[in-house]
């Protein structure tokens, strides 16, 4: 009788960690534990390739490193001569973000705890650990730093980018409303002609035009409450989810003869007011959303204008019943 027999699935590949080829390190250690034994202990393992640097004393150890840079630190903890944790402590303090690993003769049991309080990747015991063990820790810790380092280029790159993108609303912002003086500056040069009124474009009432525009919003505070309210929904929802709410207020400005100047001012006003809220945050979604919104809001503005343009035009008339013909 034959049985089938089912292979557990195999679990994906994964890329075998490897040691660096090549690591520079820095030993700190006292006049009476040298680091002959630790270079030859180095070289007997081919995995890696340790150029291994020694320095005498905690003051030597911080000039070799404020004016040399190492892969890795290796420090010798005696409580008596060298205080590794002290040493630590004080690099970090200073701003300094290598790699450290602690070497001592203290179980890791009872020294692991208050490396890693200090400062430090690693704590080791000499007695007890392997090179190979020391190897993989050191190597470890230049990977950890390695990240850290790019993790606070990333984040920096990533605020660089959220300020530019706040300066660009602002930008585009300032436009539009500079847009919507120069209409409103056209609009009155309009009427001064129609009025006989020659030399318009050189007549002005002694104010800027952000100061005529910024004051030339008469609308109530409800109706602006009310569109805060549906531009953050739109940005949420999107387009499509709001039309019947962007309808209906567009009926409501048509019928009250709000302006599309005046429109765009309060659409700018309260997308101002959202993008300073917005803090840290980018603020590009914010902006493409809030310009589809001000054009379906115009477009519909445009249809209720024509809307009311036609029923002037073409008033409804009372058509008779049959029979009963027009004398």
């Amino acid at each position: 009788m034959l049985t089938a027999t089912f292979d557990p699935p195999k679990s994906l590949p994964t890329k075998p960690a490897i040691l660096p080829r090549r690591m520079r390190v820095l030993y700190v250690t006292t006049i009476h534990r040298t680091g002959g034994w630790l270079a030859e202990a180095l070289s007997a393992d081919s995995a890696s390739e340790v150029i291994l640097e020694e320095t005498i004393g905690a003051t030597a150890g911080m000039a070799r490193l404020r004016d040399e840079v190492f892969d890795a630190v290796l420090i010798s903890h005696d409580a008596a001569e060298l205080d590794a944790l002290e040493f630590v402590q004080g690099l970090r303090g200073g701003g300094g973000d290598e790699p450290i690993v602690v070497l001592g003769i203290a179980g890791e049991q009872e020294m692991t705890a208050l490396a890693f309080e200090v400062g430090a990747d690693a704590y080791l015991c000499v007695n007890t650990t392997t090179v190979r063990t020391l190897l993989w820790s050191t190597a470890r810790a230049i990977e950890r730093h390695q990240f850290l380092r790019e993790n606070r280029r990333l984040i920096q790159a990533e605020r660089q980018r959220l300020h530019y993108e706040h300066q660009e609303a602002d930008r585009l912002l300032a436009q539009q409303r500079s847009l919507i003086s120069d209409l409103e500056l056209l609009a009155a040069c309009s009427e001064r002609r129609a009025a006989q009124s020659p030399n318009c474009a050189n007549e002005d009432d002694g104010q800027p035009a952000s100061r005529r525009t910024e004051g030339s919003l008469p609308l109530p505070e409800k109706l602006v409450t009310h569109y805060a309210e549906l531009l953050r929904a739109y940005v949420i929802m999107g387009s499509g989810n709001l039309t019947a709410e962007m309808s209906t207020l567009a009926d409501l400005l048509a019928a009250a003869g709000v302006t599309p100047q005046q429109t765009m001012l309060l659409h700018l006003e309260v997308l101002e007011q959202l993008i300073h809220g917005l803090g840290s945050r980018s603020a590009r979604h914010v902006m493409s959303r809030a310009d589809l919104l001000v054009l379906e809001v115009m477009v519909h503005l445009a249809e209720g204008y024509r809307g009311r343009y036609l029923e002037r035009k073409h008033p409804p008339q009372q058509l008779l019943l049959p029979g009963f013909a027009q004398q």
